[in-house]
């Protein structure tokens, strides 16, 4: 059994993640992970692993966007964090090869990789269950071609699944910078968020720190603010304090920045002056500043 595959705060003889007995075992009752270990995630020694772990070596940071509730703009979120990088003069362009899957590129040194492109139309449904994603996942890490990349933001879905726990035993030896956590003011966001929270640390991810999302309303025309979503319980700040992590700031809700990614644009250069524009280049300085420190 790898040590490394226990978390620090894990139960009494807790078998570990990687163990075949994860999420199964006596010690595994009441563990508020026990339905995650238990869910297929695959075990190690995983052949997938060194292949992925040379893949990665030429990406210099990795960062997972999550959040334990759906519908708080994490895609949102990463695609403006990924404008913004790319925006950087001083990062490197993509150097394409014939090795590999090719990411789709939206300018020369911003890619991205979706099941959606593997999809025969839009309007088709993905039903697979656990197997099939970790198959997916594994081949995302090792058989597309990323070439030498400054940055891999990683969107994952809602919750805490085995999709979360996969991502992280795949890049462990590679290395995680940290994770993004996003919320929406409201407490129904943040009950998930809070799981969200013990999840990463019971696994051994990093939080980077938590960003709010749709905080507040910004009129396109007059650019004031007004309050949608009532921090009833203190809101993302509150919740950043109480769980002793870093609260990375607020974006206010624009109507344009839907419009943006609709249309497959970068928010922050079409609209530079919208408050949420600053928000966002705030937030995003912050993030690099952790992530180049580590």
């Amino acid at each position: 059994m790898d040590p490394k595959s226990i978390p620090s705060n894990a139960p009494e003889h807790c078998p570990g993640t990687e163990s075949d007995l994860a999420g199964k075992s006596d010690a595994c009752a009441g563990c508020a992970n026990q339905d995650v270990c238990a869910s297929g995630a695959p075990k190690a020694p995983d052949p997938s692993i060194p292949l992925i772990t040379s893949r990665m070596s030429t990406v210099k940071h990795k960062i997972l966007v999550l959040s334990g509730k759906g519908g708080v703009g994490k895609s949102t979120f990463t695609s403006q964090l990924a404008w913004a990088f790319a925006a950087d003069e001083d990062l490197q362009t993509v150097h394409a090869s014939s090795s590999g899957w090719s990411p789709v590129y939206v300018q020369d040194n911003l890619g991205v990789m979706s099941v959606g492109f593997m999809l025969p139309s839009s309007k088709d449904a993905v039903m697979w269950r656990g197997p099939k994603k970790n198959g997916l996942i594994s081949q995302f890490l090792k058989d597309v071609d990323w070439g030498d990349l400054d940055y891999l933001l990683v969107d994952t879905p809602p919750g805490t699944s085995d999709e979360h726990l996969t991502v992280v035993q795949y890049l462990k030896d590679s290395g995680i910078d940290g994770a993004v956590l996003i919320t929406t003011p409201q407490e129904v966001a943040l009950q998930d968020v809070r799981r969200e929270i013990d999840f990463c640390r019971k696994v051994g991810i990093k939080i980077i720190g938590l960003v709010e999302n749709m905080s507040g309303f910004v009129c396109p025309n007059c650019k004031t603010e007004s309050q949608i979503f009532k921090p009833s319980t203190g809101g993302g700040k509150r919740l950043a304090e109480d769980t002793n992590i870093e609260f990375l700031g607020s974006v206010p809700l624009d109507p344009r920045i839907g419009k943006s990614a609709d249309y497959g644009i970068s928010f922050l250069d079409e609209y530079p002056d919208s408050p949420a524009t600053q928000a966002y280049l705030d937030i995003i300085d912050r993030i690099k500043e952790i992530v180049d420190k580590s």
